[in-house]
């Protein structure tokens, strides 16, 4: 088979496993549908009948990409087996179980705004005792977080009050427990079920009837499935009971890229959960990545080497890939210099993608595009600046400062009073907006338009009529003065996170308001043209710079990446009030190391600078030693001849080149001082114009040594973070060379 002789040693072990279940931990880029394909063919070829043969994908365009090569590859007239998505097989057997009379008929929910009426029924059934709470309750974003959560219960299998306790569904969602009974309820009264039934139902109903298991057992000989990381409880529950004892199973995955724990995914399934369910397995390495150059592998095993729940694997690199190049810049400034770089070129911004950690880090770089007129696409169209609602009414007030005579345009109001939230229904903004706009006077106290608004209602709307009647006075104050003004009014930083359904959701609001005050101060004294730069409309355009979350960006791949928002506290991301915890930390790096190894031919991240520390992602990633080391590797002739060159993780590096056949001479970084302990490590002092690296801030060179010479206070000047003061003991600090000036 011509397949098979194209594979690896690593791919042809995989694909001639001969029995028993298997585990296949496969790096980013390391063929592993193409691996897959022959594994199939192969089962095939040695006449295990395809009906016996179950192949399950993580998604449609998976399962379409799969199939379409399987039927590429395989002899003309073969049969195929099935290959399905978990939820197209909780389709068949949903409609098995129900002609067996095990299920009771029901229609599936198929568009968002049934689920939303479904959810509004359920929620005001379980605060029929607390009628004040409902307005916060049935707000768009408030009821899409309690469909995660009713999702969230069937994913994880999960009481919900155990759910609801165990994870941060942040203020006022106390009533998410009893609303996932109503909603239960209202499917079973009005025959519906949601798309995760087709697994919680089939599984419920297998799990406590030994007779339906035996109808739906002995089936299968073989099951595949790919992104093995990423399946929830229910998915495996539902795995382990079609395949019985008799069916051999094929985990092919990678933990390192498990990143969707906030949707029921946990890396210990494809760790240790995996042999708890089925027993012994046989462990397959899929090392060899066939997308990126050594200097990117390097990057990510350094990245991800500081996880515990890992598997021991390295990233190698294929020869022949593409030359990596790595750079570290910052902010607008650095994307810009890099695009025009790409173009220089001959390269085409469609061949780049600018990744994000969360939508609102999008925004400065939005703008920067737009200003020098860089045409781009989002992932999510609804994410351009300019739709966000909560961007619309910050420029709204903007607007009327410059604008007085909005004062009297209702719809203008209306938008400026409903953002942020006050908490009170739409329809009464609307009325009270067309009064407002008619008298320009607040109402009185008892008049008709108030009744109903408690008391700490009417106190938000009339202070922000207030604000909006001073604003016109304040319209020479340059457009960043003015808009903390108004957020700092309208409290907008504590109405965010008291609106937000998910706590990473209201940080990410205030993140947002921190962007657009920066960005603001950027224009000095120009108002009009922030107004401008908000307002001004874009479309996706196809011959543009993608920009996606980490998220969104799972399974693809780009010539150029550049990861922006690279900064300590936006990623990994926590706050004061949400500090990180070690397993979150280990998910944060999980995410830093899928998005690095998006790209092919250049990888660049982009810090933000000034009071934005650099993520301490870029210092373990130890890049500059990978540039250093996949310089030697692709230019060596006699590797003898070389000095042995300084690295921070010897062991890592040598542990690669073995893997690799080659022998390069690398040494520990001298260390400077021991960060944190106060003890020294030994050195000759500290001098000017030596060359050091820090944990956070990346390596610089050292400009100034002042104070006590056993203990100085030294000023260094970073090459991404500027200059920073520093007391030598208690930095973690490491020196890399002597003086080199």
């Amino acid at each position: 088979m011509t397949l098979i002789r194209r594979l690896t040693p690593e791919q042809r072990a995989v694909v001639d496993h001969d029995r028993g279940h298997a585990r296949v931990a496969a790096v980013a880029g390391a063929g592993k549908t193409t691996t897959m394909v022959a594994r199939v063919l192969h089962l095939l070829a040695q006449g295990v009948p395809p009906a016996r043969l179950l192949v399950l994908m993580f998604n449609r365009s998976a399962r379409e990409d799969f199939q379409a090569r399987l039927l590429e590859l395989a002899p003309a007239g073969q049969a195929l087996p099935d290959v399905r998505t978990f939820h197209s097989l909780g389709h068949r057997l949903t409609a098995s179980l129900t002609r067996w009379g095990a299920l009771t008929p029901r229609q599936l929910l198929t568009a968002d705004w049934q689920l939303e009426r479904l959810l509004r029924q359920a929620t005001l059934a379980a605060l029929a005792e607390a009628p004040e709470a409902r307005e916060t309750a049935l707000e768009a974003e408030r009821l899409e977080a309690l469909a995660h959560f009713c999702g969230l219960v069937k994913a994880e299998m999960a009481s919900p009050a155990e759910l609801h306790r165990r994870l941060d569904f942040g203020e006022e969602t106390g009533h998410f427990v009893l609303a996932f009974e109503h909603a239960e309820r209202l499917l079973a009264e009005q025959g519906l079920m949601t798309f995760a039934d087709l697994l919680y139902r089939p599984l419920l109903a297998l799990e406590a009837d030994a007779g339906l298991r035996g109808r739906v057992q002995g089936f299968l000989d073989h099951v595949i499935i790919d992104e093995y990381q990423d399946i929830n409880t229910a998915q495996q529950r539902l795995l382990a009971l079609l395949a019985g004892r008799d069916a051999e199973v094929m985990a092919v995955g990678d933990a390192n890229q498990c990143i969707y724990e906030w949707r029921g995914a946990h890396p210990d399934t494809m760790l240790e959960n995996f042999t708890a369910t089925f027993g012994a397995a046989r462990d397959y390495p899929l090392s060899t990545t066939f997308r990126h150059g050594h200097a990117l592998a390097l990057t990510a095993n350094h990245a991800i080497a500081g996880n515990r729940r890992r598997p021991d694997q390295l990233c190698l690199a294929a020869p022949g890939n593409p030359v990596t190049d790595l750079a570290v810049s910052q902010g607008s400034q650095g994307l810009l210099a890099e695009l025009g770089g790409w173009r220089k070129r001959g390269r085409g911004l469609e061949e780049a993608c600018l990744l994000v950690r969360s939508w609102a880090l999008s925004v400065p770089l939005q703008l920067a595009l737009l200003r020098e007129g860089i045409p781009f696409r989002l992932a999510r169209e609804d994410r351009f600046v300019f739709r966000l609602p909560l961007v619309e009414a910050l420029a709204g007030y903007l607007r009327l400062a410059v604008e007085p005579h909005r004062l009297q345009d209702p719809g203008h109001l209306a938008m400026l009073l409903s953002q942020p939230t006050p908490f009170v229904a739409r329809e009464r903004i609307v009325a009270l907006s067309n009064r407002l706009a008619e008298t320009q006077r607040w109402p009185e106290r008892h008049d008709p338009l108030l009744d109903g608004l408690k008391p700490h209602q009417r106190r938000t709307l009339k202070k922000r009529w207030a604000l909006l009647c001073e604003l016109p006075r304040r319209a020479t104050w340059p457009p960043a003065q003015l808009l903390e003004h108004v957020v700092e009014a309208v409290e907008a930083e504590k109405v965010l996170k008291r609106a937000a359904a998910r706590r990473d959701k209201g940080e990410e609001d205030v993140r947002l308001l921190d962007v657009l005050v920066e960005q603001a101060g950027e224009l000095g004294n120009d108002t009009e043209a922030f107004i401008e730069l908000l307002s001004r409309p874009v479309k996706n355009r196809d011959d543009g710079v993608l920009i996606s979350t980490v998220h969104g960006a799972k399974g693809l791949e780009w010539p150029l990446v550049l990861l922006a928002g690279a900064n300590e506290a936006d990623f990994p991301h926590y706050t004061r009030d949400n500090p990180l915890t070690p397993g979150r930390l280990e998910e944060e790096r999980r995410l830093f190391y899928v998005a690095i190894t998006r790209a092919r031919e250049r990888l660049v991240l982009l810090h933000d600078g000034g009071d934005h520390r650099p993520s301490r992602f870029i210092a373990e990633s130890a890049w500059e030693d990978a540039q250093q080391l996949a310089r030697r590797l692709d230019a060596a002739r006699v590797e003898d001849a070389q000095p042995p060159l300084p690295v921070s993780d010897p062991e890592l590096v040598r542990r690669y080149l073995a893997a690799l056949g080659r022998s390069l001479p690398v040494v520990a970084a001298r260390p400077v001082a021991q960060g944190g302990t106060g003890e020294p490590r030994g050195d000759d002092g500290l001098r000017v114009g030596q060359r050091l690296r820090h944990a956070v801030f990346g390596e610089g060179r050292i400009s100034v040594v002042e104070g006590d010479p056993d203990n100085p206070v030294i000023e260094v000047s970073f090459h991404h973070a500027g200059r920073r003061r520093l007391i030598a003991r208690l930095a973690p600090i490491e020196l890399l060379e002597g003086v080199n000036a």
